[in-house]
Order: C-alpha cells, then sequence, then structure tokens
C-alpha cells in the first residue's frame, strides 16, 4: 500500500535542550486533495466532497461507514522501479465514460448513447503541497503520445513488450495500474493515491450542491453532446454540466480547448463549495459524499484517516489555492503508425513543469489577488485610439501610456474628444469586435461598453472623471505550458 510521500529535506541538527516555542508541531501527511474534474471537475469533486465532509467535523464513524461505499483497486501492486517519492501528495485522477446507472431518457437529452469505449476519457495529476496550502492540476491530453512500459493485456491474456499508444489507451489495455505506470514513465512523478470517476458520479455530486455556475464570453454550441449556451452567466446543473466539460467541437482547439473549460469548471466548482455554505451544513456534507462515493474507485490506502487529515488540511481552500494547466505540447498531430494522430510533449518545458511538482513547487510566480485578469482576446491584439473627455489636461496621454503599458496597441497619439464632461470612461466599439471591447473594458474598471457599427477594429477610448488605473489583463492560454498556468480564482466567474 502507498504511503504519502513526506521525505525528509534535510538531515538531522545538532540535538539541543528542548525549549518552549511557539512554533507549530509538523503536520501529519494528509491524502489527496481533489477538487476534481468535470471529468475534470469529475474527480475532483469527489475528493472536494470529502474533503468538506471531514472539515466539517462530521466525525470518524460516519467516516469510516462513507468509506465502506468505496469500491477499491490495487493500481501499484507488485509496482518495480518507480520514481522517487518528492514532497506533497500526488493523486491520479481519471474519468471514465462509464454510464450504466444513467436513465435512457438522460442518456438521449444529454448525447450520451452509444458504447463506452472503456478508457480514460480525463487524466490529470494533482498535486497537494506538503504544507497543504497548495493544489496544481496539470492536465495529461488523452491524445498524448506514450509508450506504454511492459505488460498482460487485462482483456485478452496476451504479454505486450512496451509499445506507442494514446495515453487514454492504456487503461483499455491494463487498466488503473497501466495507467499509472505509463504516467509514471511519461512524467518521473511518484503516484501516492488513484481516484477513479465515471459520468454518474459527476451529475450527481453537481445536482447535490446545487449547481455550478459558469460564465462564458461567447455563445457555446456543439451538435456532438448538445451543449447550447448564450453567452453570459450560467447555472449549470449535472447534466448541463457533463455536456460542458465533454464537449470538444466548440472550436478548433478540439481537446486542448475542451480542457480549458474544464479548468473553468473545476475552479467553479471549488467556489461553490467554498463560498456557498455548503462547507458549514454537515449533512449537506454527508449527502455530497454519499451522493458521489457509489460509483468512485479508489486505491486502497485512501481510507478514513486520510481524508479526515486532508480535510482538517483543507479547510481554508478556495480557487485562490488552486492553481491549472496543461502538458506544454511540441507537435500537435503526431502521426503514429498503427496509432495514429497524438500530441507529442515538449521535452524541456514538460520536464520543467514535472520537476516543478516533484520539488513541491508553484507552477507560475504567484501574482496577488486581482492583479491580472483574464480575457478573451491577448491586449497585443488589441487597436486602441484614446481620446480625452474630460478638461483635464494631460489625461488622454495618461490614459494610452497605460495601456500601451500593459500591452494594448495604442495610436499613441490621444486626442480630445467632441465633449469633455465625460464621467464615466467609454469603450466604443464596432460589435463585430465585441471580444476585444470586453477585453478592453475589463483593463478599465468602471468603464462601459458602447457599441457603434460600422467604426472597424480600431477600439475607441473615450476617458471620464473616473479613470483612476489600467488594470493588468491577459489572454486565458492554458494549453501552452508555463504561459498557461492560470489560478482558480483568474478563471472563475468574478
Amino acid at each position: 500500500m502507498p504511503t504519502p510521500p513526506r521525505s525528509p529535506r534535510s538531515t538531522a541538527a545538532p540535538q539541543r535542550r528542548p525549549q518552549p516555542s511557539p512554533v507549530r508541531a509538523p503536520r501529519r501527511p494528509a491524502p489527496p486533495a481533489r477538487r476534481r474534474k468535470p471529468r475534470w471537475g469529475l474527480r475532483v469533486v469527489t475528493t472536494l466532497s470529502v474533503v468538506v465532509l471531514a472539515s466539517a467535523g462530521i466525525g470518524h464513524a460516519v467516516m469510516t461507514s462513507l468509506d465502506a461505499d468505496i469500491a477499491r483497486v490495487d493500481p501499484f501492486k507488485d509496482m518495480k522501479n518507480r520514481p522517487q517519492a518528492g514532497h506533497g501528495m500526488n493523486v491520479l485522477l481519471v474519468g471514465t465514460d462509464g454510464r450504466e446507472e444513467i436513465s435512457k431518457e438522460q442518456r438521449q437529452k444529454y448525447r450520451l448513447g452509444g458504447a463506452p469505449c472503456h478508457c480514460t476519457d480525463t487524466i490529470m495529476i494533482v498535486h497537494v503541497s506538503e504544507d497543504r496550502e497548495r493544489a496544481s492540476v496539470v492536465s495529461l491530453p488523452r491524445d498524448s503520445y506514450a509508450m506504454t512500459p511492459a505488460h498482460v493485456d487485462r482483456t485478452t491474456g496476451r504479454r505486450h513488450g512496451s509499445h506507442p499508444i494514446k495515453l487514454n489507451a492504456a487503461y483499455a489495455e491494463g487498466g488503473p495500474q497501466l495507467t499509472v505506470r505509463t504516467v509514471e514513465s511519461m512524467t518521473k512523478v511518484k503516484i501516492d493515491h488513484y481516484l477513479e470517476v465515471d459520468f454518474t458520479s459527476f451529475m450527481k455530486t453537481v445536482d447535490v450542491v446545487g449547481g455550478v455556475q459558469i460564465c462564458t464570453a461567447d455563445p457555446l454550441k456543439d451538435s456532438y453532446t448538445g451543449l447550447n449556451l448564450p453567452a453570459g452567466r450560467h447555472k449549470l446543473a449535472g447534466g448541463q454540466a457533463l455536456q460542458y466539460v465533454r464537449a470538444r467541437h466548440l472550436d478548433g482547439a478540439s481537446d486542448l480547448g475542451r480542457m480549458k473549460r474544464q479548468q473553468r469548471f473545476m475552479a467553479a466548482l471549488v467556489d461553490r463549495i467554498t463560498s456557498s455554505g455548503i462547507l458549514l451544513n454537515p449533512m449537506k456534507f454527508r449527502d455530497v459524499t454519499r451522493a458521489v462515493l457509489g460509483s468512485v474507485r479508489a486505491d486502497k490506502g485512501f481510507g478514513t484517516d486520510e481524508m479526515l487529515d486532508l480535510g482538517r488540511a483543507m479547510r481554508k481552500f478556495s480557487p485562490s489555492s488552486s492553481e491549472f494547466t496543461t502538458v506544454p505540447i511540441g507537435r500537435m498531430e503526431f502521426a503514429v503508425q498503427g496509432v495514429g494522430s497524438t500530441l507529442k510533449w515538449d521535452p524541456v518545458k514538460a520536464e520543467r513543469l514535472f520537476h516543478a511538482l516533484r520539488e513541491d513547487r508553484p507552477l507560475a510566480v504567484r501574482r496577488p489577488r486581482g492583479a491580472v485578469r483574464i480575457v478573451p482576446v491577448a491586449p497585443q491584439q488589441i487597436h486602441v485610439q484614446v481620446e480625452n473627455g474630460t478638461g483635464t489636461p494631460g489625461l488622454g496621454r495618461r490614459v494610452d501610456a497605460a495601456l500601451a503599458s500593459t500591452g494594448f496597441r495604442t495610436t499613441r497619439a490621444p486626442v480630445n474628444a467632441a465633449t469633455h464632461d465625460v464621467k464615466r470612461t467609454i469603450v466604443v466599439h464596432d460589435p463585430r469586435w465585441d471580444r476585444s471591447a470586453k477585453s478592453l473594458a475589463a483593463a478599465l474598471p468602471g468603464s462601459e461598453l458602447r457599441p457603434v457599427k460600422g467604426l472597424g477594429a480600431t477600439l475607441k477610448v473615450i476617458a471620464g472623471t473616473d479613470f483612476e488605473r489600467v488594470r493588468r489583463v491577459r489572454a486565458d492560454d492554458p494549453g501552452q505550458g508555463e504561459t498557461g498556468v492560470v489560478r482558480g480564482d483568474e478563471v472563475a466567474c468574478s
């Protein structure tokens, strides 16, 4: 049975006479923190529900009874030559396409027809820092090019040598054990716990927490899953949430775009659980956990004590405590004979990412809360003409310079507006460039959007007397390594 990785960071110091000290005693290692996933939210949800339940102080007896509901697997059986344990804890969260308990009506409504592939639809590593103050979630694209270790096919019983495969197919050939072995071989990150969740537990969890709120700047319509959301803010119940996290045909980004939406969903799920009062309601915690555990599979080492330890450690967890990214991709559509088109990781950037996990370091430099806002269009792609709508000399130059310093492509030639009594700063834009306008408005807190047909690609900012500052913004691009690391409170609805 795997044990939590808490390797000592240094050799023992010379002994001294004991003295009173206000320093807290070291905490016991706690198990995996999960907020998992929409398959992302899927698994995360499971662990988070358990965390929530434990942190509410429901008690060991109740947790023990819930523990009995978890189906057990042994993904670490007879495993040898594993990576060295690092600091913190690593949980492999996988979402499968199991749908056995979903009704015929739900299958039709949410486009869940067809036979399941018995493969992992979503795969991620959730790293919980040793001090239990941070969770880093790394999404591993299901079409990632992988080389399996030698193994016995669980379906045919045949012995296979190492061979190329898409990462999600490892589950079909060798179940949880081959999935863990393949991930460890690719990342050199030792996996401490394994959690597996299917469609059923995902839908149940979203419903029992009362739905999850997500925001989208663009309409989302996917004929494959049936998702049809207009731009704006939406509260999604279980079935609609499943459509949202499964959608792969909304844009050219395919699976990478889906992982971005899964990250948004996970952040929203964490926000829902930590801010809605669920954490203060022990019975609600119990209901959430019971709704999920019936269709969850976990390793034998993830038991009552681990759940309680994790819950105590994660009481103050919030969206800002989490960070999300996707393994950096070096080659898209990397063709492999007998396998098809795969995604090949960037070896240098991927190693840098996994090294940070092994060393228990943040994936990105921590930014002060609210310092950077995620927007749909990068400032470098937005052309801006600044006008001074007040009687304050030099305001136009100040606004132009501030926008330019944060990346916007200003004309560097501000002018005076037709009127000088503008109180609230206005972003004037052609409706065809509404996404750019929303990104620009996010950089100007309190500004007003004003569409004007025929204005063209250059947006206009009419500075008002309310102007104070330009807030830093950046585009959301989680598919490209370090530049794609985002914090939970940056991608959740604001």
